[in-house]
């Protein structure tokens, strides 16, 4: 796969995904387009069960949407909402491998992931600060941090704009680890590769399930669970899965 815009590589079942943009990786709404065709193939892919998702260089996650491209404004701003949601409802992990800051649209795209790691690098801060510039966040940013920190924080932040160093953000609930630099990329492929030895089909059971019911109710997410749990329950890795139970060793999933 080749983009303009990102780089994609994969590795034993996992696919890290690079927001291509020097300096601050800022996203434009070609890299969104480019963003869903990459997480669309990724999905078809029997070689890809997780995703890591990270910026280049050392300087930037994401700045957010690039000002540059002011006359795709109208269009970005649907289409990163939409997309950003694609990912939040992703059926394979995505792990955000925050390696500097994210701000705006950029944190909008890291808290639509599953997981967040994020280097403690003297810069690297994480923030919705689109009030900065008299709008809001369009992206999916007030509806996630309010699920994921509540009302209250949510408003905080949001509304004054503020800008957390890793430590902060780990303590706030928004990251859920914080690594060194240097050893942000290791501890995200470590996750990683410990998630493709997780039963896919029920993985992905579960992440449907989840979002479903923060998406919409808790009826509706009760309802995914039953319909995942009908379709494991006679799959060949639940078959795996209670043979190496019984035969006391690790089970080996296939995804089928």
């Amino acid at each position: 796969m080749s983009y303009e815009n990102l780089v994609v590589e994969v590795d034993n079942y996992v696919a890290t995904v690079t927001i291509n943009r020097p300096p601050v990786n800022s996203v434009n709404y070609a890299t969104i387009v480019e963003m869903e065709k990459a997480f669309d193939e990724l999905a078809e892919s029997k070689d890809v069960r997780v995703i890591i998702l990270t910026g280049s260089g050392e300087k930037a996650f994401s700045a957010g949407f690039d000002v540059s491209d002011a006359g795709n404004a109208a269009k970005a701003g649907e289409e990163g909402q939409r997309v950003w949601t694609k990912i939040f409802r992703y059926t394979k992990p995505v792990i955000a491998a925050i390696n500097g800051f994210a701000f705006g649209g950029g944190c909008e795209l890291a808290l639509a992931c599953h997981f967040r790691l994020m280097s403690d690098a003297p810069k690297a801060k994480i923030g919705l600060t689109e009030l900065n510039l008299g709008i809001i966040p369009g992206w999916g940013g007030t509806q996630r941090m309010t699920a994921l920190l509540g009302r209250t924080k949510a408003l905080e932040l949001i509304l004054f704009s503020k800008r957390l160093t890793a430590n902060e953000a780990l303590e706030a609930g928004l990251v859920g680890k914080v690594c060194p630099p240097d050893k942000l990329m290791d501890e995200a492929r470590a996750m990683a590769g410990k998630l493709t030895n997780r039963p896919p089909l029920a993985v992905a059971s579960v992440l449907k399930a989840v979002a479903t019911g923060v998406d919409f109710t808790f009826d509706e997410g009760l309802k995914a669970e039953l319909e995942g749990t009908k379709l494991v329950s006679g799959s060949k890795d639940a078959i795996e899965g209670f043979t190496a139970f019984f035969e006391k060793r690790d089970p080996v999933f296939k995804g089928e």
